[in-house]
């Protein structure tokens, strides 16, 4: 299992670093090769040279043990180098030899600077290759200049570009010495929507997901993060560092961040709490316990209740007549004799119902649900999902308790925000 001390870094603080095989130093870092594996690449290989008169070794990413702030450890005995001594193929990406010092075109043609460096992001044992940066900051480090470089770090976000706009490499690379095309024009590169970042994120397997997630700056991260769903919001936050999930939801709304920390353990979403703004910590935390509410609370015994065996006509001659009083009219809830939810009909099924047909003929059987120990949460997020006008609430031998409408939760929200 490899170790990397840092989760993210850029190409060039590591390139030169010593290279070992136990105890043994056998050359230096000098290329990392990379696969387009989906929207973010995949380091694959490690590229080490020796001293004069040995030849470069490619070593697997798999055979790395250790990447620190000094040095870099392979899993591979002396006694087997000799099987590394080779040229990287042909469809591999050198980061250092193919990518930095290139120009970077967009989709117009339109030059939009020098590839400086390449940010890289270590997730779940692997190593993608996450961002071009064309900044004046990393050039000036790399030319040794740092104590300069720092007076232009407020500038450094602005001048990255995402792996993900990156357009293929040719296949067949040799030596490659054309120029990096984007796949959008020069003036959009940070004009991409939160909800098709959010699509794409969801498309990701996990590892290459938080990677990309990372690179994104706090206001995008923030604003797609919002966007994606429930599954991927929790394992988003719980990926990333504490600070960054806390700086992410200090960007939102007090209701907005009591969506995302809800879905989180309560000792999770506890952790985060304590390091966000004290003020809108405490109007979280009582959103989230609002949240936390029984159903029950919210909803009424008011519905339309009627047997499968009724005729839609009849229901509809005598509707004024049934909906009166009840606080839910849109649905029809079918039960039986002794009260269990057999199905639902909606008024406009009812009315586009064929002469003689009776409820039991034209309701939806498997019906979605809230049991009676569910809480508000739970229901805004079914409401979310599938855009019912409202949802019946059960008991465990499934008797129909009574119903919430989806106005009263998002009656609900501008209050708790």
């Amino acid at each position: 299992m490899v170790t990397v001390l840092e989760h993210e870094f850029f190409l060039s603080e590591i390139l030169d670093r010593r290279v070992f095989v136990k105890k043994s130093r056998i050359g230096r870092l000098s290329d990392l090769a990379i696969v387009e594996t989906g929207k973010l690449p995949e380091v694959t290989h490690v590229v080490v040279a020796r001293p004069y008169g040995y030849p470069a070794l490619t070593i697997p990413w798999d055979k790395v043990l250790l990447i620190s702030n000094h040095e870099v450890v392979l899993d591979v005995g002396e006694e087997t180098l000799a099987q590394f001594e080779r040229r990287p193929q042909e469809n591999l990406i050198l980061l250092h030899d193919h990518i930095l010092d290139k120009k970077i075109l967009d989709m117009d043609d339109h030059e939009v600077e020098v590839v400086y460096d390449v940010k890289l992001v270590f997730q779940n044992g692997k190593l993608y290759a996450a961002e071009a940066d064309f900044s004046r900051y990393r050039a000036l480090r790399r030319l040794g200049f740092h104590k300069l470089a720092k007076l232009l770090a407020d500038r450094n976000k602005e001048d990255r570009v995402s792996w993900l706009y990156v357009q293929p490499l040719p296949e067949q690379l040799g030596s490659f010495a054309g120029n990096i095309k984007l796949t959008v024009p020069k003036a959009g590169l940070s004009e991409i929507h939160p909800v098709d970042l959010a699509d794409i994120l969801e498309e990701l397997e996990g590892g290459q997901r938080v990677a990309l997630f990372n690179a994104l700056d706090a206001e995008q991260a923030s604003d797609t993060l919002e966007e994606v769903e429930p599954r991927v919001q929790r394992e988003l936050i719980r990926a990333i560092k504490k600070e960054r999930a806390a700086m992410l939801i200090n960007e939102m709304s007090p209701a907005q961040a009591a969506d995302i920390l809800a879905i989180l353990p309560r000792n999770e979403a506890s952790a985060i709490l304590k390091l966000i703004d004290q003020d809108k910590s405490s109007k979280v935390e009582h959103i989230i316990g609002q949240h936390d509410e029984q159903i029950l609370l919210y909803a009424s015994p008011e519905v339309i209740r009627l047997p499968a065996t009724t005729p839609a006509a009849e229901v509809l001659d005598r509707y004024r007549e049934l909906a009166t009083g009840k606080h839910v009219v849109m649905y029809v809830y079918v039960t039986d004799a002794a009260g269990a939810l057999n199905g639902v009909v909606d008024i406009r099924e009812i009315v586009a119902a064929k002469p003689g047909q009776t409820l039991g003929d034209i309701m939806t059987e498997h019906v979605i649900a809230l049991p009676k120990d569910a809480t508000l949460r739970q229901a805004v997020m079914l409401f979310e999902r599938y855009d019912f006008r409202a949802l019946p609430v059960t008991d465990e031998n499934d008797h129909l308790l009574g119903a919430v409408s989806s106005r009263d939760t998002r009656g609900l929200r501008p209050r708790l925000a």
